[in-house]
């Protein structure tokens, strides 16, 4: 777990290195995230004309939270993982002054263009944290609506994820994310591995059921997996030809086997608490 953190700290840091140079983040596997369908086009002309062109130069992430999560006025958010803030900065125009955005996030180079993109930004209402989405540190029930953008399936113990977004979500919270999903349980391991790479860099995408069972497991309902973006193998062509997997019966195995998924799920209202007294079960 150590080994994927600091990868993953490394591969953030050194991207948004990049954005300082002017240059769009990169994930660092190369050519092949030049332009690729997975971060590119994700916001329409308004939100990205909406914040300063180094958050939107920092996004890696693989949807929009902020366009479907339905945030209202008053409301306070969390983003997981929050990079360089270009989701923190679009839900706390949404919730506006009534509101508050926690941005949390690991790596300090991301937290500081972050800081510098709320500066630029003028918005009050956030604030950015530093720590692990495993260990959030934020009270119990103190949360209306977690986001997260691509982000969950770089953390190596995503039940202690999940938990930790169920403890600090308010009774009634929602978790609204995005994230990379794989469609079905029977890719071959060596061929995942590699277009998980291809996707996140550092990644471990869970299967749709699985991520589906670790959410009710650890006491949300109404869970809803909604397909935003399916990948072809011809999407990632250069970055599997470099691999040596550009085969046609590679190909095949993998073609529209991952994909980018809005996950909803909520905490529900009323969460039973655990009684050992006789007059609980009266």
């Amino acid at each position: 777990m150590d080994t994927i953190k600091a990868a993953v700290q490394q591969k953030y840091g050194e991207a948004a290195m990049q954005v300082r140079t002017g240059a769009k983040a990169g994930c660092g596997c190369g050519a092949s995230c030049e332009a690729d369908p997975i971060t590119s086009n994700l916001y329409d002309d308004g939100q990205a004309s909406s914040v300063p062109a180094e958050a939107l130069l920092a996004s890696l992430g693989c949807g929009n939270p902020t366009a479907l999560a339905e945030l209202k006025a008053g409301e306070v958010v969390l983003d997981l993982g929050s990079g360089g803030g270009i989701d923190v900065l679009l839900s706390a125009t949404r919730v506006g002054q009534s509101g508050k955005v926690y941005g949390l996030d690991m790596t300090d180079e991301m937290l500081a263009l972050a800081r510098e993109n709320q500066k630029k930004s003028g918005l009050t209402n956030v604030e950015f944290l530093r720590g692990e989405i495993e260990h959030i540190p934020l009270p119990d029930n103190s949360v209306d609506v977690i986001i997260s953008n691509c982000v969950i399936n770089l953390a190596a113990d995503k039940d202690r994820v999940i938990a930790e977004a169920f403890r600090v979500l308010k009774p009634g919270g929602r978790f609204a994310v995005s994230d990379v999903v794989i469609r079905g349980d029977d890719v071959p391991a060596e061929l995942r591995r590699n277009m998980e790479l291809w996707v996140g860099c550092v990644a471990g995408a869970l299967e749709e059921k699985t991520y589906r069972s670790k959410l009710a497991g650890a006491g949300f309902e109404a869970v809803d997996l909604e397909p935003t973006r399916i990948y072809r193998a011809a999407d990632a062509k250069q970055f599997l030809e470099e691999a040596g997997l550009s085969d046609d019966a590679t190909l095949a195995q993998i073609d529209g086997r991952i994909m980018s998924a809005f996950i909803r799920a909520q905490k529900p209202a009323r969460v039973a608490k655990t009684c050992c007294a006789p007059t609980c079960c009266a």
